[in-house]
């Protein structure tokens, strides 16, 4: 059913909220409101880029690449919170979101769908440097079969340009293309372009209220077996 199986990477493979536990090593009594604000405003940024001024080649000429953002992100949260901190602190955390640990059932699903020969990839808003250290340092480089970055076409998801990058990749048709991330946001817009959808709602969150709802929903990565199964 399908030539290719292709996820998101921040929260559906790796976890962004387990940075967590660090900051409230760091910051005793706010870890939880940092991570969370850091990921919602590292989106915002995200946002606003891909919105404002294209420029001839299709990118934002405001582009800033996702560990800029990510660290300007970071400094937004403790700012916010008014936590002094110094380099040390926000390098710590830099350095622990360059290698988040995959969620646990991330490596048995991937092997599952190399044994079936259906090929896999990442499409990730994240630059390909910081890519490469989160797929290494959680023992997933050889089970992937591409890792695809919006890094070289200078705007992020979910404009359309980023997911025709998977099309450019496999050569294949949009509903050829199992498209899985934790962020509903990110599975409207792949949606939109004409992907199969599955939704991992981790977090038990309700649907976006706008747009078409996802084609599968599961709690965790499983779920992908169970759609290609059926």
């Amino acid at each position: 059913m399908f030539k290719a199986i292709v996820f998101d990477a921040y929260g559906t493979l790796f976890d962004v909220y387990s940075i967590g536990t660090l900051a409230e090593s760091l910051f005793p009594g706010h870890g939880a409101q940092i991570a969370t604000l850091w990921r919602d405003k590292q989106i915002e940024y995200t946002r606003l880029i891909t919105m404002s001024d294209p420029n001839e080649t299709g990118g934002s000429r405001y582009y800033q690449d996702f560990w800029e953002l990510t660290r300007a992100a970071l400094q937004y949260a403790l700012i916010k919170f008014d936590l002094p901190h110094g380099p040390s602190s926000e390098e710590a955390l830099m350095a622990q979101y360059a290698k988040l640990a995959a969620f646990a059932e991330c490596r048995p699903v991937l092997l599952q769908l190399r044994e079936r020969g259906i090929k896999t990839a990442i499409l990730s808003n994240g630059n390909t440097e910081m890519l490469h250290s989160a797929v290494t340092s959680a023992g997933l480089s050889d089970v992937l079969d591409q890792v695809i970055s919006v890094d070289s076409i200078r705007i992020f998801k979910t404009s359309p340009k980023s997911y025709q990058l998977v099309l450019e990749a496999f050569s294949v048709e949009p509903r050829e293309v199992l498209f899985v991330s934790s962020n509903c946001w990110d599975v409207l817009g792949a949606t939109w372009f004409g992907f199969t959808t599955l939704w991992v709602n981790r977090q038990k969150l309700p649907q976006e209220r706008i747009g078409p709802p996802p084609d599968y929903i599961g709690h965790d990565l499983s779920m992908v077996m169970q759609v290609v199964a059926s």
